[in-house]
């Protein structure tokens, strides 16, 4: 295909992205490594098979989420997602203007931790084939990989995300298939004493289980930040965010079930640190198969570490550059590459930050990436499609809310809930993050002569 030009010439973004090509980015960036990974965290979570309730908290809250992706997506589909979602529902030359210079700036910090939570597990499963890898070189060398695949002429993109999504249905069907012909109920369903008491530390305990579950279904959006690349988006936005989110939590439920069935809970939660927490499905596939399966399985999870990866960068990857493009962001970030007319600043930036962030542990990754965004972007958005539907009726709406008002009280309810259980260190980092994000912003206004809810300064006086 062509590139495609604006009137006066100038390239632009090519639409080569239509549902299939949609879903397969949605469900690489959701299932990629994360289930693999983070089972050790979720059962840890309560304490054993009742963790997973916060898969369902977790789906509870991205179904109605999803929908709220889906109206805002399909009536203002474009490069950046959330930033022009949250700029028109809450005024473009008003508080849109702060809403979404925070969100591009909680997302400098929350994007990065999510794609180096992918690296993270890279390098945890690939200490199963080589026993002392270097840690820290790994997640820089994956990092750097991950950028030269984006480095390119952006026409490939959607053939190369259809590859990277085919590996990791393969792997997830090979884990789900094991599983299948190995599973014991009695192993899978080995509740500890108590394991449904209600207290306060169980709804902790729960809050923990819902935020990984998120984290695991994290992507159901991705395709929004790309709409300037997406073919009849009023019609593939919705659907494969449906698809996705849909199709994605039932591969999660029996992933686990595959897992836990196979390999009981208490060997890989018993200690911190604990190896088999590190690559617990490849111990899994070595259990059953032997060795030389589970190095197989072991290389193809981390060909999907790679997909995730991959998609996350590429989606996150236009956010600053669709907000700098419009004048709300940085005007670096706005900068196509001059031959293959992609935003090579922002994939530079982004891409080098996340290697950064890989160097945090991975629970500390998952919770500050979940607080980040939850204020902003995830209630933000909620109250712009309230709004966007009183302020501006017209808007043409390809897809509308179920049920509305419903799904989005479902959702914000759910958000606030994960919010409140989070450690009150991370609530207070995300808070402080929140407070200099505003402070930058009236600085930043300044510096292009603006003030921050008004399309110019007053002229001075006489």
């Amino acid at each position: 295909m062509d590139d495609e030009k604006t009137p006066g010439g100038t390239p632009h973004l090519i639409r080569h992205f239509g549902t299939l090509q949609a879903t397969a980015l949605n469900m690489s960036n959701m299932i990629g490594i994360g289930p693999f990974l983070t089972i050790p965290l979720l059962m840890s979570a309560l304490g054993g098979p009742q963790a997973m309730l916060g898969w369902l908290v977790a789906l509870l809250i991205v179904i109605p989420d999803g929908m709220v992706w889906s109206e805002l997506g399909a009536a203002m589909p474009g490069s950046g997602g959330s930033y022009v979602y949250l700029r028109e529902g809450f005024g473009r030359e008003t508080f849109g203007r702060l809403m979404a210079f925070l969100f591009i700036w909680q997302f400098i910090v929350s994007g990065p931790f999510e794609i180096a939570s992918g690296y993270i597990g890279f390098a945890q499963y690939l200490s199963y084939l080589w026993k002392d890898a270097p840690t820290g070189l790994v997640v820089v060398a994956v990092g750097l990989v991950n950028i030269i695949l984006l480095y390119r002429r952006i026409t490939h993109l959607g053939k190369v995300t259809i590859s990277l999504w085919i590996g990791t249905l393969l792997t997830t069907g090979a884990v789900i298939a094991t599983g299948a012909m190995h599973f014991d109920p009695e192993i899978a369903f080995d509740f500890p004493a108590g394991a449904f008491n209600f207290s306060t530390g169980f709804l902790f305990g729960l809050g923990a289980a819902s935020r990984i579950g998120v984290y695991d279904y994290l992507g159901y959006y991705d395709i929004c930040y790309i709409g300037d690349e997406t073919r009849d988006p009023g019609r593939t936005i919705p659907r494969s965010i449906i698809v996705s989110v849909i199709a994605v939590a039932a591969i999660y439920v029996a992933i686990n079930l595959s897992i836990i069935g196979t390999v009981p809970w208490r060997q890989f939660v018993s200690a911190e640190g604990n190896q088999a927490a590190q690559f617990i499905v490849s111990l899994m596939m070595e259990q059953v198969y032997g060795e030389e399966v589970a190095a197989v399985l072991t290389l193809m999870i981390l060909w999907t570490a790679l997909g995730s990866c991959f998609a996350l960068l590429l989606g996150y990857s236009r956010i600053p550059f669709a907000a700098a493009r419009d004048g709300y962001f940085f005007a670096l970030f706005s900068r196509l590459h001059p031959r293959h007319h992609f935003p090579h600043v922002s994939v530079l930036v982004i891409g080098a930050l996340a290697i950064l962030c890989s160097f945090f542990s991975l629970g500390v990754v998952i919770d500050v990436l979940i607080a980040t965004r939850i204020i902003v972007q995830f209630a933000g958005q909620i109250f712009a499609v309230a709004l966007l539907r009183r302020n501006a009726p017209e808007l043409e709406r390809p897809y509308r809310i179920w049920l509305y008002p419903l799904p989005s009280l479902v959702a914000l309810t759910g958000w606030a809930f994960i919010y409140l259980t989070l450690d009150p260190l991370i609530i207070l980092f995300s808070l402080a993050a929140l407070a200099l994000g505003a402070l930058s912003f009236l600085a930043w206004s300044r510096s292009i002569s603006k003030w921050p809810f008004a399309a110019s300064l007053p002229a001075p006086p006489r």
